[in-house]
């Protein structure tokens, strides 16, 4: 499994709505997801993204792995609060979001992803 581009539509349908996305989310998802915030002309996002794609498939069927592009979907990016990227959610089918910026190695999105699967 690739990771997988969403734009706002697709966020909405897939993840949560926009309208309460910190007070009361409601994930949408049916396991857990990760999202990448990123830029194509980023240095860190582009180190980032073969290591992402390496991980989508070791938690293929486990795991969603959503990127979204902040010069395109700038109203996500607003609604996460995003000033740096790349920037990663972690998302549980159940329980909290947690945050994390810059760059990770593959054994940090791991241990981060395994944190969320429950």
């Amino acid at each position: 499994m690739a990771t997988i581009n969403l734009t706002k539509g697709g966020f909405e349908r897939k993840v949560a709505s926009l309208e309460n996305i910190h007070s009361d989310l409601h994930f949408l998802g049916d396991k857990p997801a990760l999202i990448d915030f990123y830029a194509s002309w980023c240095g860190p996002c582009k180190a980032l993204a073969p290591v992402l794609e390496e991980v989508s498939e070791l938690y293929a069927g486990k795991v969603d792995i959503y990127k979204v592009d902040v010069d395109q979907e700038q109203e996500l990016a607003t609604a996460f609060g995003i000033r740096s990227i790349p920037t990663l959610y972690f998302i549980p089918v159940n329980g909290q979001m947690q945050r994390a910026m810059g760059a990770m190695s593959k054994e940090q999105l791991c241990k981060m992803l395994d944190s969320i699967i429950k």
